[in-house]
């Protein structure tokens, strides 16, 4: 590409500078394209397509420029969306953003699929490990987190049978939340709900019981990943006895 940008100093001066040698600093490593939705290693600060190292980091747990170790277990953890990096390369490349859009626009249409139409780069919050966009109703910002949401269905486990078949279950199983969000906060929820006490409440996975302090964002990675939403989440109430 021979396209020119004009940067400007502290003194007013222009500098024209050509794409080309700005390539390798907003080029993807990995499949040799502008970057898209720019990703960032946060162990090595190496910045890659989103798709393209989420895809990579399926078979291994290094960073494939500089091979250092991202993660033991969960190199998805270390991720992060590097939204001023693809802002740059938007503005440095022209029609990048709108041949995106366009692509984008063709994929759903062509599979016959209802797009949700995603914020600006500062509304938006894609999650590398592969969550869902989430977009929200600025005109009730007041009361959303502006960050990674996840979609939880809360099934009760229970063997009960007769009148206590339905005492604890929830009318609204759906919830949506931050990927940030800790098991106890789930707890939280279903006392409140439920109208029991916290140690009554056990949540579960696969019948496992999880820990208080693991975020849904660490449950869909290790149990989820590649699944479509809802999470399935299972609680049990025990009776204030302890049984």
């Amino acid at each position: 590409m021979n396209s020119r940008v004009v940067l400007g100093n502290c003194a007013s001066e222009e500098v024209k500078v050509k794409i080309k040698d700005l390539n390798e600093h907003i080029v993807c490593y990995l499949c040799a394209g502008y970057f898209i939705d720019a990703t960032t290693i946060t162990e090595c600060l190496h910045t890659f397509c989103k798709s393209c190292i989420v895809k990579y980091l399926q078979t291994s747990k290094y960073c494939p420029m500089c091979n250092i170790k991202i993660h033991e277990t969960q190199p998805l953890l270390n991720l992060k969306l590097d939204r001023v990096m693809q802002d740059i390369v938007y503005k440095l490349v022209p029609g990048l953003q709108e041949s995106e859009d366009k692509r984008i626009r063709e994929f759903y249409q062509s599979r016959g699929l209802e797009r949700v139409i995603q914020p600006s780069h500062e509304d938006s919050v894609p999650d590398p490990a592969g969550l869902p966009y989430t977009s929200f109703d600025h005109s009730k910002a007041h009361f959303y987190r502006y960050d990674e949401q996840v979609s939880l269905c809360l099934e009760r486990q229970s063997s009960s049978t007769g009148k206590d078949k339905n005492k604890f279950t929830l009318q609204q199983k759906f919830v949506r939340c931050s990927a940030r969000a800790e098991v106890r906060h789930l707890r939280r929820v279903l006392c409140h709900r439920l109208s029991v006490d916290k140690h009554q409440v056990q949540m579960l996975f696969n019948n496992e019981s999880l820990p208080d302090h693991m975020t849904m964002k660490q449950l869909w990675l290790s149990h989820w990943f590649g699944k479509s939403q809802p999470l399935v989440l299972h609680y049990t109430i025990k009776d204030k006895r302890g049984r």
